[in-house]
């Protein structure tokens, strides 16, 4: 019998391990033994836990973006205006937290598996709603009409495509430099919409 309170302990374990092993060997070489070798439990766990492979990968994706909204919210307290939230917004996709080699890679992983996954793409479209929209409601405030709708879309490809970007770079992203960018695109696009 497992002990009382451990389900979310190795539930935990099992995410991390998922991460890591898809960042180390890619999404299709990633198996239940490298996962359950890498989290240092027995294969039979993943399934006690999750059901099977495809469930604890989905359950890793959920985790990714759980980790990004919360830091969205963090970075959201401190801004005033929507200038700022828009910086917001900037920031928590390109802070160190968020922005380790690991998760880039399974990042990128789980986005090659969404045309296949009704679950992966079930979450990576909340993912893309909640990013656009974000950027949408503070964009309103900003420029006139569908022009916050257009702006939200040009960022938010933005976003991903730096993320996309960097794993293909063979050297570490200069992340203050992509968040510049990022800011003064913004900045032209408010001045030109205004």
């Amino acid at each position: 019998m497992p002990k009382v309170g451990m389900q979310p302990i190795r539930r935990q374990q099992l995410i991390d391990a998922t991460i890591r092993t898809i960042a180390r060997v890619g999404y299709s070489e990633t198996t239940v033994s490298r996962i359950a070798k890498e989290a240092g439990l027995s294969v039979g766990i993943i399934s006690h836990y999750f059901g099977g492979k495809q469930a604890l990968l989905e359950a890793s994706m959920a985790q990714v973006l759980f980790e990004l909204h919360d830091a969205f919210l963090t970075h959201l307290e401190g801004a005033d205006g929507p200038r700022e939230r828009l910086s917001a917004i900037i920031d928590t996709n390109f802070e160190d937290d968020q922005y380790k080699p690991e998760i880039v890679r399974a990042w990128l992983s789980f986005w090659a598996q969404v045309p296949f996954s009704p679950e992966l793409k079930r979450l990576q479209g909340i993912y893309n709603r909640r990013l656009i929209s974000n950027l949408a409601f503070e964009l309103r405030q900003l420029v006139p009409g569908d022009a916050a709708r257009d702006g939200a879309e040009i960022f938010a490809s933005l976003i991903d495509g730096f993320w996309l970007r960097s794993t293909m770079a063979k050297t570490a992203p200069d992340l203050p430099a992509i968040r510049r960018q990022i800011e003064e695109s913004i900045n032209r696009y408010i001045r030109a919409m205004a």
